[in-house]
């Protein structure tokens, strides 16, 4: 149902909300916001929150459901081609849900219910009812399923080594991993590789009062924890810490590693009784390491050659990591790369040699630094959800071989020791993320996005994702609804009140559904009786039943939804990882086959893998700077997550405009090449490689090693010829140039991080910046 007006109480009080990069109290003014002021309680708030109130009224705003006009007119499949290069018309609601209701009916019962893809990937709203995957999904099995996606473009690569390694999922050990105050307390070597930025630290999904990382890595600065900061980036760690900066090249630390390891062993520093009776799998990786598999020795002298650090430099920071108690991290970028699962299984595999997993500020950790508060104390109190139901339809596709699956229908591909057959998709429906941000190569999404024959997406703005759909049906954002917010590891739960009336003619998800679900004849089965205000007290009780269980006291909703926000009482839980199998392994074994760290696993050994065998080894990434493609395209791309941003959500707010170069994306270039390139800071550069090519803003900075750019993803896409594969995106968008190969057969994740490109001073007139602007338009179509 429709919400209710905002009354004019509550437009004179602050209305506290909560997004994924922390929570605000939102000032509104005759029905508009003006500003978010950050929760009082959180020391170190997030300025992203200065992006919201321009960008939810601004000109890129969706206001009016549209239908592409070439589709509107010839029918599904008709004009194809001309997604994003079309105009759109308007249309009613009633007119919008009566096309989505019969194309949905007509590809089930012609193609069946496998023809369609659910895609909804991305973070969406921070809130637990309108987050939009689950509402989506949550109709689409009522309707009879849908093909589905399997992992992240964030972990894909660490989603499935690790439960063939440790036995536990990556999420799992998130919540294992030591903590914080034990960190700081015992110790005092961290190895850093791809570092701990800050700019991470600002988001966790689902939200947070209080951001913390900055502040437990300033409290171990000062209890003497000394850091080195492996990574191509200076600014990976923040000034502060003070830490060491080792500047290696991208997609070798798999080498660096290695490095390390072949001295710890061959100098006798490895711990020869925790890998005898905690691990399996050692002398198969000691023979390989030695190079008695392949003639190859994988020394410092070795490791220096691939990874531009010097052999005696690793020999040293070797002995160093012995003597010391050193907790050995890797950033969750390392395995989004080609290979990507050799980082993780060989980190893990460094601390297992060492031979410190299971003391206190010892062993491993993977991400501290990727999300604010992974590592912190505090217990961990799962919030609300809404039940999604049962998927009838069985196939799912790894998310990051979505241009695969579109281009090559029937196609069988391996992954995880068994075989995944791309289905034939005939329609997509989207709501909440954004592929153009995510998916590789967008030139070659662009030609995937073709092949469908209608595509529905939800969408509050006009960004590339909505350009390029057939009927685009405007959502809400989280400020013109009702909600409940908190993260994962947080102790406070927001209330997130409704702050203004819906702009234009934005209706949240859940409203959509339910209308569409009437059409399709399953309202009562999706909505179950409830409206908004319904479902938010129902999943609060039964998450207040939950956390009854377990001695924990909350308020009821109607005081809750009143006072706006409760704090749980604060537990602190020190934990270290792997403390009780270190103890006692036959007591306390792994999930694996063998209940122990199997640096060998027979499992993936009897995949038969190529590119991902039976441990880890260094496999030469498809581009790097010492391959043959470094001759033409001499400069690796790091494509990382934004500090102005989440990933493209509010690259329209002004905190991300104000980092613009003449409009574009910033791209950090080290002095030396910007030199011989004749290129100054502030001049429009063009990026390129042979999958495609953009221009961005040139910063010239010591910050980043030579051979190195980085051109942070996010950047809305903005082609000079909309419609056509192979444009140059005048915005700086960084998937044009980036590799859509997956990580290797076993995880078949995305390799977003081996990228090789040519950068150069762009001398044409500038053309104008339309991300930002709506698509042309041509008139209303009546209900």
């Amino acid at each position: 149902m429709d919400e209710e007006p905002v009354n004019a109480a509550a437009r004179k009080r602050l209305l506290r909300t909560s997004t994924h990069w922390g929570a605000y109290d939102v000032e509104v003014d005759n029905g508009r916001i003006v500003a978010l002021h950050p929760f009082p309680m959180d020391p170190d708030p997030s300025p992203l929150g200065r992006s919201i109130p321009g960008a939810v009224d601004g000109p890129a705003r969706i206001r009016r459901p549209m239908v592409r006009k070439g589709w509107l007119d010839n029918g599904p499949r008709a004009n194809v081609t001309g997604r994003g290069d079309d105009v759109f018309v308007a249309v009613g609601w009633d007119q919008a849900l009566d096309l989505v209701a019969t194309e949905l009916r007509r590809i089930r019962d012609r193609f069946g219910n496998e023809s369609i893809f659910g895609g909804s990937y991305g973070w969406s709203s921070a809130g637990k009812f309108h987050y939009a995957q689950g509402q989506l999904h949550r109709f689409l099995n009522g309707f009879g399923g849908y093909a589905s996606h399997v992992n992240t473009y964030s972990l894909a690569a660490g989603e499935v080594i690790l439960p063939r390694v440790l036995g536990m999922s990556i999420y799992d050990l998130r919540d294992e991993m030591t903590t914080w105050p034990m960190i700081a307390e015992h110790c005092q070597l961290m190895i850093m590789f791809g570092g701990v930025p800050d700019k991470n630290g600002q988001v966790v999904a689902g939200g947070s009062a209080e951001h913390t990382n900055r502040v437990w890595l300033r409290r171990c600065k000062e209890q003497g924890v000394r850091f080195i900061n492996i990574s191509p980036l200076r600014d990976d760690a923040s000034e502060d810490l003070e830490a060491e900066w080792w500047p290696i090249r991208p997609n070798t630390d798999v080498a660096f590693m290695m490095g390390l390891a072949h001295t710890l062993i061959s100098d006798d520093l490895c711990d020869r009784d925790f890998l005898a009776t905690h691990c399996v799998g050692y002398e198969q990786f000691r023979t390989y390491l030695f190079g008695e598999t392949d003639g190859q020795a994988k020394t410092a002298d070795w490791a220096a050659q691939i990874t531009g650090i010097e052999a005696e430099s690793i020999r040293q920071l070797a002995r160093e990591i012995a003597s010391s108690r050193t907790l050995i991290n890797a950033s969750w970028s390392l395995q989004r790369a080609d290979h990507g699962e050799q980082a993780f299984w060989m980190a893990i595999t460094l601390a297992a040699v060492v031979g410190q997993i299971g003391l206190p500020g010892g062993g491993f950790g993977l991400g501290y630094g990727s999300l604010n508060r992974l590592g912190d104390p505090t217990r961990l109190v799962r919030g609300p959800s809404l039940p999604q139901g049962t998927n009838p339809v069985k196939i799912v596709v790894p998310v990051a071989r979505i241009s695969d699956m579109l281009l090559q229908p029937g196609t069988t591909i391996d992954y995880n020791g068994g075989r995944v057959t791309f289905p034939d998709i005939r329609l997509i429906y989207w709501a909440g993320g954004n592929p153009f941000h995510h998916q590789q190569d967008t030139n070659r999404l662009l030609q995937a996005w073709q092949r469908p024959e209608t595509i529905v997406v939800h969408e509050p703005w006009w960004n590339a994702h909505a350009k390029h759909a057939d009927i685009v049906l405007p959502a809400t954002t989280p400020l013109e609804r009702n909600d409940i917010g908190c993260g994962p590891q947080d102790n406070v739960f927001f209330a997130m009140h409704r702050a203004i009336d819906p702009v234009g003619q934005a209706r949240n998800d859940d409203d959509i559904f339910s209308d569409l679900a009437a059409r399709l004849g399953f309202h009562d089965t999706y909505t179950e009786g409830r409206d908004e205000m319904g479902w938010l007290s129902h999943l609060y009780d039964i998450f207040r039943q939950r956390t009854a269980e377990e001695s924990i006291d909350v308020p009821s909703f109607p005081e809750f939804w009143e006072a706006g926000h409760f704090e749980i009482p604060r537990v602190e839980i020190p934990k270290v990882l792997f403390r009780e199998f270190r103890r006692d392994p036959q007591a306390n074994p792994l999930g694996t086959p063998s209940g122990r760290i199997e640096i060998f696993s027979s499992t993936i050994d009897g995949f038969g893998y190529d590119d991902c065998p039976g441990h880890p080894v260094w496999l030469e990434p498809a581009e790097w700077l010492g391959s043959p493609k470094a001759a033409r395209f001499p400069l690796h791309l790091i494509s990382n997550q934004p500090h102005n941003r989440l990933h493209s959500q509010y690259d329209n707010g002004a905190v991300s405009l104000e980092s613009k170069i003449d409009g574009r994306e910033p791209i950090c270039l080290h002095p030396e090449d910007a030199s011989v390139r004749g290129i100054r800071s502030g001049d429009v550069v063009r990026v390129y490689n042979d999958r495609g090519e953009c221009l961005a803003g040139a910063v010239v900075t010591d910050l980043i090693r030579p051979g190195v750019v980085r051109l942070p993803t996010g950047a809305w896409f903005d082609p000079l010829e909309p419609g056509k594969a192979g444009s140059l995106c005048v915005h700086g968008s960084a998937n044009m140039m980036t590799l859509d190969k997956g990580t290797s057969k076993l995880a078949q994740g995305p390799s977003a991080m081996t990228t090789l490109v040519e950068v150069e001073r762009y001398t044409a007139p500038l053309p104008p910046i339309r991300a930002f602007d709506p698509p042309p338009t041509a008139g209303s179509a009546s209900d």
